[in-house]
C-alpha cells in the first residue's frame, strides 16, 4: 500500500518558555515555543528536515516528485520547490508541486505526493511571523512517500466549506491576522476536521491522533465529536511544545504519534485549512522518525523574551545604510551548487581539489577542466574569528542585531588541501576553537535585490 516509508523533522535550536511570555503580557500561549535564528525559516528548516531524511540512505535520485507546503514560503510570488530541489542534490526532472496559502497546504502536498508515481518527498515547513506572545512556533517534517511502504494510508477524505475571517493574511503583510471570533473559530475547525473524519470508516479504531492545534486544547475539542479518545490525542499533540507552526504543526504531531506506534497500530492525521476545510488521513503503522529523541521532541535552549523579540525581527526596524557585497543574481546562481553541495574540483593531472573550481590547479598550474568534486559535509576548524557589534560588513548587519556577534571560520577536510570560510550559526562563536569538527548546514546568508540568498553555514557536531 502507498504511504509514508521514512519520516524526519527539523525545528530550529531556541525555545521560548510560556513563563516568560506570562511575565510580560500576563497570558501564556503554550508551554514552550520554538523560535528560529534570523537566518532561518520555511526553505533552510525544510532542507535540514529532509536532509535527515537522506541521511538514512534514501537515494537522491530515486525522488520523483517533490511536493512542498508553506504558509510562509520565502517569497509570495515565486516557486521555492525548485530552489529546495537544488538545494538537494535532487534531479533536474524530478516533478514539483507547491502548496502555500493556507494550514491545509501541508494535507493537500502530502495527498498530491499519495497520486504521484514513484518514489515522492514531502515537506512541510512552516515559520508564522508575529510577536512570539502570539504563540507562533516554526518546524519542518518532511515524509518519503512510497509503494509498499512502512506506513500504509487506506482512507482519505475531505470536507469544504466557507468561514471567512479564519487565520489569514493580507496581501503585503507577513503577520496572520484573524477576526478574533472565539466561538465562531471553534465551531468552523470542528466542522471541518470532523466532517472529513467521518468520512472515514476506520476510524473507530484509532490509537493515535495528530489534529488541528493552534492550541494544546483544540485538539480535545474536535475529538469530542469523534469516538477518540483523550489518550490517542495526546500521543499526536505537539503544540505546547513548538508553538502554532502553521501548516507544520500537525505534521510535526504526526510524526510524533507514528514514532509511538506500534507495527498494527491505526493513526488519525486531521487538518483544518484557513478560510474552511478540512482533511482526514487514516494511517496504519509505525515509524523511527529521524530528528526525534526516543520519539519525542527535542529539548532546546531556552532564551528570553526579548531575545525571543529580536531573533523573530521584531525590534528590528533600523534601515542598513551603505552598500556591501553586490552579487548579481546571474552571477549568485553560477555558483550554487559550491554554496549548498559544497562542489569542488579535482584537478585531472594531480587530483588536488580546488575550491572554488576556477582558474588553474593551486598545486601544478594545469589548466584542463577540473573533475567535479563534492566536499565532504564535516571538517574542522583551521582558523576562526567573531564579528562584534558594528563590524558585519552591511550585508550582515540585520543579522547580527537579531542573533548578535557571529562567527568566521576557515574550514578544512581530512586529506584535502582545499579549504573554505563560512559563518558559524547555531551556535556561541566564542566556544569553538581550532580543530573542532563542524557540520555544514544551509542557512539564510542575506537578502539582495528583495531576494534571499541562501547557502552553507556550519554549526559545531558536539
Amino acid at each position: 500500500m502507498r504511504g509514508i516509508d521514512a519520516a524526519a523533522v527539523s525545528l530550529p535550536r531556541y525555545r521560548l518558555a510560556g513563563e516568560a511570555v506570562e511575565e510580560a503580557w500576563g497570558r501564556n500561549p503554550h508551554r514552550e515555543m520554538v523560535v528560529p535564528r534570523a537566518d532561518e525559516d520555511a526553505f533552510t528548516m525544510g532542507i535540514a528536515a529532509a536532509e535527515r531524511l537522506f541521511e538514512r540512505g534514501i537515494e537522491r535520485e530515486a525522488i520523483e516528485h517533490v511536493a512542498l507546503a508553506s504558509t510562509t514560503p520565502p517569497l509570495d510570488e515565486g516557486l521555492f520547490a525548485p530552489r529546495l530541489g537544488r538545494a538537494l542534490g535532487l534531479g533536474r526532472n524530478v516533478e514539483t508541486s507547491e502548496h502555500t496559502g493556507s494550514t491545509l497546504a501541508g494535507a493537500e502536498a502530502f495527498s498530491r505526493a499519495l497520486d504521484a508515481d514513484g518514489p515522492a518527498l514531502v515537506v512541510v515547513s512552516d515559520c508564522p511571523a508575529g510577536d512570539p506572545a502570539d504563540g507562533w512556533g516554526a518546524g519542518a517534517v518532511a515524509l518519503l512517500v512510497a509503494d509498499e511502504a512502512a506506513v500504509g494510508v487506506p482512507e482519505r477524505a475531505w470536507h469544504a466549506d466557507e468561514y471567512p475571517g479564519l487565520r489569514y493574511r493580507e496581501r503585503g503583510s507577513e503577520d496572520v491576522a484573524s477576526i478574533g471570533v472565539t466561538t465562531y473559530e471553534r465551531d468552523a475547525i470542528r466542522e471541518c476536521v470532523t466532517g472529513a473524519a467521518s468520512q472515514l470508516d476506520s476510524i473507530g479504531s484509532v490509537a493515535h491522533a495528530a489534529l488541528h492545534q493552534p492550541d494544546a486544547r483544540m485538539p480535545g475539542r474536535i475529538a469530542n465529536d469523534l469516538p477518540i479518545d483523550d489518550e490517542a490525542v495526546e500521543h499526536g499533540t505537539v503544540v505546547d511544545r513548538v508553538g502554532d507552526a502553521g501548516a507544520a504543526t500537525v505534521f510535526l504531531g504526526l510524526a510524533r504519534a507514528l514514532g509511538g506506534a506500534d507495527a498494527d497500530d491505526r493513526t488519525l492525521a486531521g487538518v483544518f485549512g484557513s478560510g474552511g476545510a478540512g482533511a482526514a488521513f487514516v494511517l496504519d503503522g509505525g515509524l523511527d522518525v529521524a530528528g526525534l529523541v526516543d520519539g519525542e521532541i527535542p529539548d532546546g535552549e531556552r532564551i528570553s523574551y526579548t531575545n525571543a523579540l529580536r531573533k523573530r525581527g521584531v525590534l528590528d526596524e533600523e534601515e542598513v545604510a551603505g552598500g556591501g557585497a553586490r552579487v548579481s543574481l546571474p552571477t549568485w546562481r553560477g555558483s550554487l551548487d559550491q554554496r549548498y553541495r559544497l562542489r569542488a574540483g579535482r584537478c585531472p593531472d594531480c587530483e588536488t581539489v580546488a575550491f572554488p573550481p576556477e582558474g588553474a590547479c593551486p598545486h601544478c598550474g594545469s589548466r584542463a577542466d577540473y573533475e567535479p568534486y563534492d566536499l565532504p559535509r564535516v571538517g574542522v576548524v583551521r582558523a576562526r574569528t567573531v564579528v562584534g557589534q558594528g563590524g558585519a560588513p552591511p550585508e550582515f548587519a540585520a543579522q547580527q542585531r537579531r542573533d548578535g556577534a557571529y562567527g568566521v571560520v576557515v574550514v578544512g577536510f581530512e586529506g584535502i588541501d582545499a579549504t573554505l570560510p563560512a559563518q558559524l550559526t547555531d551556535c556561541d562563536p566564542e566556544s569553538v576553537a581550532i580543530g573542532d569538527e563542524l557540520r555544514a548546514v544551509v542557512r539564510r546568508i542575506y537578502e539582495q535585490e528583495g531576494i534571499g540568498r541562501y547557502g552553507v553555514k556550519f554549526v559545531p557536531t558536539a
